[in-house]
């Protein structure tokens, strides 16, 4: 057998390493044993992307001062199921860690080297004793790689090379879709890939430049500037809820700002993702002297004024002069050094970002946004009586989640939003324009609004006439706007967002009394629209629609924290977007009342104690008749979180005729080898296939690692019709392309194809709702996607319970066309199988 090439501990030795290379010819480090030997503290690992003779990555964990490592041919997968070689190598000095250039030809693996991830890993159990029996488990905590892995040696005695196996093990970051190494592809030290490496020549360590010493075993550790996070946005109400569980802020009136930091290197985002770090200088360099540890942090960028209030017109006259005292309003943390501190408590996250700002308190630049817990309604009273902007009203022991919540809500003291510059009225004055004519989304068209006359200085006169000249238009757009309005006015592409204070809504929904504000460069045009505030209901966050929710705080996914009150909130929030799938079907119930990491069941028929909301009808079976679920009202949803119900799985016909199915379902299940892409394009194929029958379909991601194609129909054909169709034109692809599809259940028949599943179109079966969640690691949801959309979805799970709020709208488009009546004809179906 090979040799045994675990170290014992305080012998590691780098001779093989040293034997194998020309350090007067190779830029790689020389090195030597490291004195950290003690793994008291976290050893490092890395993984090299490797150019050389073969692509490769190289996976290298600290141990005994030396890194130990593995060539693993294929790179790491996120999959449990794959099980990637890695041939052991000879250990490597902890400076190798920090390496990323090119090994010349001629040289001991010449080729290009890019240093792919890093981190540091924990082992469970003692890593000798492991690496001895030939298994050793460990937890990663790298840029790319994360969780639980393992390394199994192959027990076979004729190979000359010691041959291991690297695994992921089941956990929140496993994922049967993703392809880490072709969605993560480039250098987390450089940004760059493996050409652009080769391309500068030079090399690169640990963010020195060439000729400089190797960087210590440390630097490979540091963390890295944090990338823009969609963010946490507020849902507006009428009234400060109860004050039990929130906490209030005031509402700032500026810019939503992200500060990424990581050092020297710190990046201000908008609330869109724009990069807008050389417009608040001063507040980059208050943010530099802190020395952040990979810090993102949320707040605002406002300008006081001399009363102490944030001023919107303040801070455009201060970023148009570059004069003002720009002040960054902090009031949330998302991520530091290798924590993400989205999934902790909101008081939490706030006492660790005071802790953080408390450096910098002194100098005002930086200033922690303080809160009160309860007195919602005293808050309020504050800020009318000092002409604030509102109230920010907060779940004190919420997560932290991207997109428009109800943990969030604002409470305005007046009236005022965004609105898009459809045009502007010529003046007869001496000045530039006389008013602007304003509009508003309305799903993909424009709505006029009215328009505003007052708030302009000579100043914004100028710019704004300055940028109306580069967007100009020479008809008005197709919209309905007054004939008085038509006259003098002169339009321009609905690009511009101006902010406009008003005193409420006409009757024909037009504006009263508008002030300008200021101009909105942080928003896109695209997502203005009408901001009307809920009712605040008087009910305790343990309440929705009414349903008592007993336990609220238990967590039924645990690798990302979501809890049953996460669940009710998430499902009541897409009541609207649910209901027109699920409603008035019947539904099978997947429940998971103690988590989806215990056994979960199916329920199908009524039991005791269930909901009213729930409601049932009785079936013909085989067996007699069957009382099955189904519900009508929104209510049930949250009811079915009440009882751990997750998943909502409906039949393909209506209660209105449930005999007569009015949509059929293409379930493409892949392979588990498979990537996601091969998924993607079978999906692209059964729409063509389709559509040359002439059969409009639909995409939906079904938030586990397949796609459904679902084509709306007409209900007017009997289930054993579209079951033989569905069959038919299923088994006619797979005969078409056998390497690539199969139309039977047989798994060994399976191995490397998509499985096209057309049993979703029988008497009985079911299929996953839209925008219903999965009882699965993440708390992914079945999402719709457009086929423009779908060639950039990387999974089948890319949407998650915490993001979906924040996208719902992109399906605006996919659910009106979900109930398009189209006739499956006589025609068609002879075709199918033809």
């Amino acid at each position: 057998m090979a040799r045994r090439a675990e170290p014992a501990k305080g012998k590691a030795s780098l001779e093989h390493y040293h034997a194998k290379r020309r350090f007067d010819d190779t830029p790689e480090p020389q090195g030597k044993v490291s004195r950290r030997t003690s793994q008291a503290s976290p050893g490092i690992f890395v993984v090299q992307k490797h150019d050389a003779t073969r692509l490769h990555y190289d996976f290298r964990l600290e141990l005994d001062g030396v890194l130990l490592s593995w060539a693993v041919t294929k790179g790491p997968s996120l999959n449990p199921t794959d099980k990637r070689l890695a041939v052991r190598t000879e250990d490597h000095p902890l400076d190798y860690g920090g390496f990323e250039g090119i090994i010349p030809k001629g040289n001991y693996g010449a080729g290009t080297v890019m240093l792919w991830d890093r981190g540091h890993w924990e082992p469970i159990g003692d890593p000798h004793e492991e690496l001895a029996k030939g298994k050793i488990a460990f937890n990663l905590f790298g840029e790319k790689m994360r969780g639980r892995w393992a390394l199994v040696l192959m027990r076979r005695a004729s190979e000359k090379r010691e041959n291991w196996l690297l695994i992921k093990e089941r956990d929140g970051e496993a994922s049967e879709d993703r392809s880490l190494i072709e969605e993560a592809a480039d250098s987390v030290a450089s940004g760059r890939d493996l050409d652009a490496i080769a391309a500068a020549g030079g090399i690169w360590r640990s963010g020195k430049a060439g000729g400089q010493k190797p960087a210590k075993a440390r630097a490979a550790k540091a963390s890295k500037r944090p990338a823009f996070l969609a963010p946490q946005l507020a849902t507006l109400v009428d009234a400060p809820p109860p004050d039990d569980g929130w906490i209030f802020e005031v509402k700032f009136d500026g810019y939503r700002t992200e500060i990424a930091a990581n050092g020297a290197d710190v990046r201000a985002y908008t609330r869109s993702g724009l990069d807008w770090t050389e417009r608040f200088p001063r507040v980059i360099a208050a943010v530099k002297s802190l020395d952040l540890d990979g810090v993102l942090i949320d707040g605002e960028v406002v300008v006081m004024d001399e009363d102490g209030r944030s001023s919107f017109g303040a801070l455009q006259n201060a970023l148009q002069s570059g004069k003002g005292s720009l002040v960054y309003m902090a009031f949330d943390l998302l991520r530091e050094g290798r924590t993400d501190w989205r999934g902790k408590p909101l008081t939490d996250r706030k006492h660790r970002l005071k802790e953080i700002l408390a450096p910098a308190a002194k100098d005002g630049v930086l200033v922690y946004s303080d809160h009160v817990e309860g007195h919602g309604d005293d808050m309020l009273a504050m800020a009318r009586d000092r002409k604030l902007e509102g109230v920010i009203a907060k779940r004190a022991d919420r997560p932290y989640r991207s997109g428009r919540t109800e943990s969030w809500l604002k409470i305005k003291v007046g009236h005022a939003q965004e609105f898009v510059v459809l045009g502007y009225r010529h003046s007869q004055k001496a000045r530039q324009f006389s008013s602007l004519i304003l509009g508003l989304r309305d799903g993909k068209t424009l709505r006029y609004v009215g328009r505003v006359g007052s708030g302009f200085s000579q100043e914004t006169l100028v710019d704004l006439s300055a940028r109306f000249a580069k967007i100009g238009l020479a008809n008005p757009p197709a919209i309905a706007v007054p004939r008085d309005i038509l006259k003098d006015t002169s339009w321009v592409k609905p690009e511009l967002v101006v902010d406009i204070a008003f005193n409420g809504w006409t009757r024909d929904n037009l504006i009263r009394q508008g002030h300008y504000v200021g101009l909105r460069e942080d928003k896109p045009a695209e997502q203005v629209m009408r901001e009307e505030a809920k009712t605040s209901k008087a009910e305790s966050k343990q309440t929705q629609f009414g349903v008592q929710l007993t336990h609220p705080e238990k967590v039924l996914f645990p690798d990302c924290g979501v809890t049953k009150a996460d669940l009710a909130d998430y499902l009541a929030q897409m009541a609207d977007h649910m209901l027109p799938f699920a409603a008035d079907r019947l539904v099978s119930l997947v429940r998971h009342p103690d988590g989806i990491e215990k056994e979960g069941f199916f329920q199908r028929h009524p039991s005791r104690g269930m909901d009213a909301s729930w409601q049932h009808k009785a079936v013909k079976t085989s067996h007699g008749s069957e009382d099955y679920l189904y519900f009508s009202d929104p209510r049930a949803l949250v009811a079915a979180a009440q009882i751990g119900g997750i998943e909502f799985h409906v039949w393909g016909s209506t209660l209105a005729d449930i005999e007569k199915p009015d949509r059929i379902v293409f379930d493409l299940d892949p392979d588990e080898a498979l990537p996601f892409a091969k998924t993607r394009d079978a999906a692209f194929f059964m729409r063509d296939v389709l559509g040359a029958l002439g059969l409009d379909s639909l995409a939906m991601l079904s938030g586990g690692k397949g796609i459904h194609v679902i084509v709306p129909i007409k209900p007017e054909h009997d289930w054993p019709v579209i079951k033989t169709f569905a069959r038919d034109l299923t088994s006619r692809v797979a005969a078409d392309k056998p390497a690539l599809y199969v139309a039977t259940m047989t798994k060994a028949k399976r191995q490397g194809k998509i499985f096209i599943d057309h049993f979703r179109n029988e008497r009985g079966s079911t299929a996953i709702a839209p925008f219903s969640p999965r009882a699965r690691p993440g708390a992914p949801v079945a999402w719709p996607v457009a086929w423009d959309q779908l060639s950039k979805v990387t999974s089948a799970n890319a949407v998650s319970l915490w993001d979906a709020m924040a996208k719902v709208h992109e399906t605006k488009d996919w659910c009106a066309s979900a109930h398009a009546t189209q006739r499956i004809t006589q025609a068609i179906i002879e075709a199918a199988g033809s």
